[in-house]
């Protein structure tokens, strides 16, 4: 009886070992996901700077070019 409590004890141990490792496994997955988010969020963010800056750019191009026109008008 007592070999056989033994046994109960230490299929208990590991079942709940087991549980505490597929919790653990759960939460790495979580933090995974939320790197990933925060990966995506940087990634738009640097897009959108990117964007701005070119938009920057073009209007820098076109003030330029209104310029020189304005210039060449002139006599």
């Amino acid at each position: 009886m007592i070999q056989l409590s033994i046994y109960i004890y230490i299929y208990i141990y590991r079942e709940r070992e087991r549980e505490r490792e597929r919790e653990r496994e759960r939460e790495r997955e979580r933090e995974r996901e939320r790197e990933r988010e925060r990966q995506r969020e940087r990634d738009r963010e640097t897009e959108r700077q990117r964007g701005e800056r070119e938009r920057e750019i073009e209007r820098e191009r076109e003030r330029e070019m209104r310029e020189r026109e304005r210039e060449r008008v002139r006599p």
